[in-house]
């Protein structure tokens, strides 16, 4: 089963948590599925007059449904991205952002990230925006490198650095810490330097 993803956004916010409590965690996830891939969308540095080729499926493997993020990154014209992208807006509040800018609960905050991937051995990036970050360049970001067999990925919120690239290309690191309450936008991104991206999610989980 294959399915383009929108590249535009939807005003959908159908999609599906479970809360997965456990004797060490509780877990708020967040499965791929056809209604909630709704409001994913895929964007690439086209929009800046980059060259990156690229696009989001939504596959099935037996019943487990993923995104598949495929493309050619490419550095030309100064653009280096392709990612899937979900976030909130006037007119759009997905029910993971709303979940997780609403997650603090009798004085426990979550703590990182766990992603379900497969991929073939290359870097991958979440890219994170909060109410902190002035614009697109202005972004927390943390990198995973995707096996070719499932499995899953934690990344501590410690672990997500702020930076700010300049118009040069440069970063700009900046003393911050994030702040799951505050995040308005999450992208799952291949980035950076001129390779082929092919990476699969299953499931994007916060984890207390």
């Amino acid at each position: 089963m294959k399915r383009v993803l929108l590249m535009l956004i939807t005003f959908t916010t159908i999609t599906s948590c479970t809360t997965i409590p456990s004797a060490s965690e509780e877990v708020l996830s967040f499965p791929f599925t056809s209604d909630s891939s709704k409001n994913w969308r895929y964007i690439s540095d086209r929009v800046m007059g980059g060259v990156s080729e690229g696009q989001v499926e939504l596959e099935q493997d037996g019943e487990m449904i993923f995104a598949r993020l495929t493309g050619n990154v490419s550095t030309r014209n100064r653009g280096g991205f392709i990612q899937m992208n979900l976030a909130s807006s006037w007119f759009n509040r997905p029910l993971m952002i709303q979940s997780i800018r609403n997650s603090e609960k009798d004085g426990k905050k979550l703590k990182g990230v766990r992603l379900n991937v497969r991929g073939n051995g290359e870097t991958y990036y979440i890219f994170i925006q909060t109410n902190e970050t002035r614009s697109v360049s202005d972004h927390y970001r943390a990198s995973f490198v995707a096996d070719n067999d499932w499995g899953m990925i934690d990344l501590p919120f410690g672990q997500f650095v702020r930076k700010r690239t300049n118009a040069n290309g440069s970063d700009t690191v900046i003393d911050s810490k994030l702040e799951a309450k505050n995040i308005r936008s999450f992208g799952i991104m291949a980035y950076g330097r001129d390779y082929i991206a092919d990476l699969s999610v299953s499931t994007v989980d916060f984890y207390y």
